[in-house]
């Protein structure tokens, strides 16, 4: 097919009447963070119990988009695992799995690198962040990435995926992708999927300065709590969190110019399932000194049952292992049979 003969992707947006299912992936690239928590984990954990099946995927293929220690993937992997386990996500009501072992995500992977185009891939603000000046020497991996995650989406015909801001664009090529392949074949085979962003926390920042996310890549340790620390780790950042001077304000409105206030705040709302404007009306006006050592205390009884169940499942790692191979075994009865409806489509003999 060529430019000229395809539609555009924005032409309709077709519907499937697709059961509602829920998709998300994680890297394995490094440690877990409270973001990763508050952002993901915790929700996760929550949407379970709404009825609606979901998916969760440890995406290891999305991770050596760049180097990867072989050693340390196998290990953030499985610890990745244990982090889901740990915060709540269980492998019997979710399907818990990494990605290389499903292949139906790298074969319709391969489809839609031929629906996507290059000026759809060359937009990316991950792939020119990453690649930077250095383009012609990364990866096609890191530059097709994009192609990658919709066929982690799609070949589930998930309609709903959990997504942060820095992956809103991923997640819009993603619909466009879904578009155009039912543009081009005359068909409604994908749904077009909906972002979830919701929440106080979606975005957690730097305990080190409130204008950047939190991130395992931060040098300073200070700058984040991580999942493995222990009790006293993260009570200790907490109250070494930068904070200004003023004491909190009376009301939401008054967090606007003042990050480092506005994610605490924001962070213990998320740790109590509040509204900010529910936690300004209960500790609002408190100076930090008070406001931090509840905030300590609420992280420690949130976080160190969980630092704990991770220690304990990466001891022995055969219990994870069992559960990653299940999870695969069921996620690929999910999408096989849509990677070979997707062969019939295109038109490929089997």
């Amino acid at each position: 097919m060529s430019d000229q003969q395809a539609p555009s992707p924005h032409q309709t947006v077709p519907t499937t009447g697709a059961t509602p299912r829920v998709f998300s992936g994680i890297q394995p690239s490094g440690g877990l963070t409270l973001g990763n928590y508050l952002g993901a984990l915790k929700r996760f954990a929550d949407a379970q119990d709404r009825g609606i099946e979901t998916l969760y995927c440890m995406v290891d293929m999305h991770a050596i988009t760049v180097w990867q220690d072989p050693a340390n993937l196998t290990r953030a992997t499985r610890e990745l695992c244990a982090g889901f386990i740990a915060s709540g996500v269980d492998p019997e009501k979710s399907i818990l799995f990494n990605q290389s072992q499903v292949a139906a995500h790298a074969q319709l992977a391969w489809v839609f690198n031929c629906v996507a185009r290059m000026g759809w891939m060359k937009r990316m603000t991950q792939w020119k962040d990453k690649a930077g000046k250095n383009a012609e020497n990364a990866s096609l991996g890191l530059f097709a990435y994009p192609a990658l995650m919709a066929a982690d989406i799609l070949v589930y015909h998930a309609t709903h995926v959990p997504v942060g801001e820095d992956q809103k664009q991923h997640l819009e090529l993603t619909r466009d992708i879904a578009i155009k392949f039912n543009n081009d074949f005359g068909t409604d085979f994908f749904p077009v999927p909906e972002p979830v962003i919701e929440g106080a926390a979606t975005r957690v920042m730097s305990l080190r300065d409130g204008s950047k996310k939190m991130s395992k890549s931060d040098p300073s340790d200070m700058s984040r709590i991580n999942l493995t620390d222990d009790a006293d780790t993260i009570a200790k950042k907490i109250r070494k969190a930068k904070t200004d001077p003023e004491p909190l304000p009376e009301g939401p409105d008054g967090l606007a110019e003042r990050p480092e206030a506005r994610n605490l705040v924001n962070i213990y709302a998320a740790l109590t399932d509040q509204t900010v404007a529910e936690v300004m009306a209960e500790q609002g006006g408190k100076p930090f000194s008070e406001f931090k050592p509840l905030l300590a205390d609420l992280a420690v009884a949130k976080l160190a049952p969980i630092s704990t169940e991770m220690a304990r499942l990466m001891q022995d790692t055969s219990e994870i292992d069992a559960i990653l191979r299940r999870g695969a075994e069921r996620a690929n009865a999910i999408a096989e049979p849509i990677l070979q409806r997707t062969y019939d489509i295109v038109g490929m003999v089997r």
